[in-house]
């Protein structure tokens, strides 16, 4: 069988079990140890070409066979770019979310990471914005929870609207003021 086909079986057998849609370049990496790995770059670089698998972004795919649909593929693809490190969704996205305010953020998510400050394009998906933060993890622990669908924790919005005053994002009228507007 060819590297290919074998990729694509593996990837049937793989939602046969009900995995995750999104994978790693390095995921499938085992399944092929006799290949070089400009002869692994090039298989899923074919994979790719012959719509096995879609690039999300760089070094994520997912399985064509099954694309992401919940309408968390950015939470999805950030939780597995940044595994090593600790992120939480917060800023815009966390505020829009609650409620807190009326912008809606379309195709971008910003997220809070203890990794490097960068800007993911992905492509037809959107865009991925991680901010650094230096803040301890003890100072964050009673102010996040995690949400299961995303696959990342979530900013509670006293935390969010911090951090977009530490970030110096826009504040709109209804972040400087929002005890104005609960009543």
């Amino acid at each position: 069988m060819s590297p290919l086909h074998q990729l694509e079986h593996w990837l049937l057998q793989a939602q046969a079990q009900d995995r995750p849609c999104l994978y790693q370049a390095n995921d499938f990496r085992a399944l092929f140890p006799e290949l070089s790995a400009g002869a692994y770059r090039a298989l899923l670089h074919r994979a790719q070409h012959k719509g096995i698998l879609e690039r999300v972004c760089q070094g994520i795919y997912q399985y064509a066979g099954k694309p992401d649909n919940s309408g968390y593929i950015l939470f999805h693809a950030a939780a597995l770019l940044r595994a090593q490190h600790f992120n939480y969704i917060s800023l815009e996205t966390a505020l829009s979310d609650a409620g807190v305010i009326s912008q809606i953020p379309m195709g971008w998510i910003t997220l809070v990471s203890t990794g490097r400050t960068a800007t993911v394009d992905c492509g037809r998906f959107g865009t991925i914005e991680f901010l650094h933060t230096q803040q301890p993890l003890a100072a964050l622990q009673d102010r996040v929870a995690y949400d299961e669908l995303c696959h990342m924790f979530r900013a509670n919005t006293d935390l969010a609207r911090q951090d977009m005053a530490r970030f110096h994002r826009h504040a709109t009228a209804e972040l400087i003021a929002p005890a104005e507007h609960a009543s």
